[in-house]
């Protein structure tokens, strides 16, 4: 099984903190549900995702999303950088 397909299975496992939430709202400018809208982003057929150490990182429309691979609590997402500034 594949990260994305791993990820996907454990689906209903997706959460986060409070500062979580506070966190990635402020950082991709989000005012929906945290959790539903990272599961939907995740779900979609061109997110990449793929695993470096302990987390997951799954980028999608210049959103790059970090997942920890035990727990799967969503500890952040941010605008991907090129070269030395974010892109929105």
């Amino acid at each position: 099984m594949n990260e994305k397909e791993t990820l996907i299975s454990n689906i209903d496992k997706i959460h986060t903190t409070v500062l979580g939430i506070d966190r990635i709202r402020k950082n991709i400018n989000l005012h929906d549900d945290v959790v539903k809208y990272i599961i939907n982003k995740i779900k979609k057929y061109n997110c990449v995702v793929y695993k470096n150490g302990k987390n997951y990182y799954c980028e999608i429309d210049n959103i790059k999303i970090t997942i920890n691979s035990r727990n799967f609590c969503i500890i952040t997402a941010h605008f991907m950088k090129r070269g030395s500034v974010y892109e929105r």
